[in-house]
């Protein structure tokens, strides 16, 4: 790149979410480290949490989805594309402590706008910024979901995400984890119309969970060579056999344990693990601090309305607008357009102000957008 031109391999390594420093001299992009997932164990950890899924999206949209079963894969980028309509409504929401890597969303726009329609009791509704909010806010209940179950293991703490940021792009300008990752796959059908709600995880993401559930490496070095999950399960069964075969053996001058068995044969020894202690970066806490000192708009709302347009030419001065609140009832306190807390409306000299009485949670926010 000493022209300064991008090569295609480059355009094709920043679609997919590779970096360029990633790419080799070459210009093709260098081969990731191995990890171990076991995605038995993901398949199960799935199938947990489809029900509280579908409870999540009821309770969002009062509709009534059911869930089926999920499906759990290991997969590339192209394979993922072959999956996908043409254009999607994708959201970002990285791990950013506990775990650490790539985490997204993707939707079809028809699953995306039923939810929207649902939510604000309209057809065909537009996926604009307000409803790709909409969506954000939806789907991160299940990433709570997620992150309580794998803290309850006991052996992660702390998990947080970035904010989640909703795009509508062409499948093919998605960011998604660079070389392999896990594909969680869940089914949701309502009124007889299927939809599927796709989640993907980087492939650290995903062993990083695996080792917090419990489950088993799908390859282990031991003694020098690799041995698959099937053959540390002959391995257990054949130690299974109890103390008494133990000592037969070794009466019959067999090899123990860990005791060599000749050239050609791998020495099988017992798998210590070592302690795991959990650490975190200073950096992670204070990342925030960069952004301190950034303005934000916040807005103090009376109240809404809807008028057709011939009463909106028709005002003039001395015109009375009903809004939809209550006097007395508290007002709404955005920022950014977004709703953040309810408060009460002072008299501060002589002029207004408002005193915060209410923080809405993440759920009383959405139902505040519309």
């Amino acid at each position: 790149m000493s022209d300064g031109a991008i090569s295609q391999d480059e355009i094709d390594a920043l679609l997919s979410g590779v970096s360029v420093d990633g790419l080799n001299s070459s210009g093709r992009v260098g081969s990731a480290p191995a990890v171990h997932i076991d995605v038995a164990v993901l398949q199960k950890f799935a199938e947990e949490l489809k029900d509280s899924l579908a409870e999540n999206f009821n309770k969002m949209t009062s509709a009534n989805f059911t869930a089926g079963n999920p499906i759990v894969e290991q997969l590339d980028r192209d394979r993922l594309l072959a999956k996908l309509p043409e254009v999607v409504v994708n959201i970002l929401a990285d791990f950013s402590s506990g775990l650490s890597g790539d985490h997204l969303y993707i939707l079809a726009p028809e699953f995306a706008q039923k939810i929207v329609g649902l939510m604000n009791s309209e057809d065909n509704a537009d996926l604009d910024d307000m409803a790709l909010s909409v969506i954000s806010e939806c789907v991160s209940t299940h990433t709570s979901d997620e992150i309580q179950s794998l803290e309850k293991t006991g052996r992660l703490s702390g998990i947080a995400c970035n904010p989640p940021t909703a795009r509508n792009d062409p499948k093919a300008m998605i960011r998604v984890p660079r070389n392999q990752f896990i594909l969680f796959n869940y089914p949701l059908s309502l009124d007889g119309q299927g939809y599927t709600l796709w989640e993907a995880v980087s492939a650290e993401v995903a062993e990083q969970m695996c080792n917090a559930l419990g489950g088993m490496a799908a390859e282990i070095p031991v003694g020098g060579g690799v041995l698959s999950a099937a053959d540390m399960a002959s391995v257990g069964s054949m130690a299974g056999g109890g103390m008494q075969q133990s000592m037969n053996l070794g009466q019959m001058g067999m090899p123990m344990m860990g005791q060599s068995m000749g050239p050609g044969v791998p020495n099988v020894q017992s798998l210590q693990y070592p302690m795991l202690q959990h650490a975190v970066s200073g950096g992670e806490q204070g990342n925030i601090g960069l952004i301190m000192d950034v303005f934000m708009e916040m807005t103090v709302e009376l109240g809404r309305t809807k008028k057709q347009i011939k009463d909106i030419l028709g005002m003039g001065e001395g015109t009375i607008i009903e809004l939809d609140k209550l006097a007395g009832e508290p007002v709404d306190i955005l920022v950014n357009h977004k709703p953040i807390a309810k408060g009460e409306v002072v008299v501060i000299d002589e002029n207004f102000g408002v005193r915060v009485t209410e923080i809405l949670s993440s759920l009383e926010r959405v139902t505040e957008l519309h």
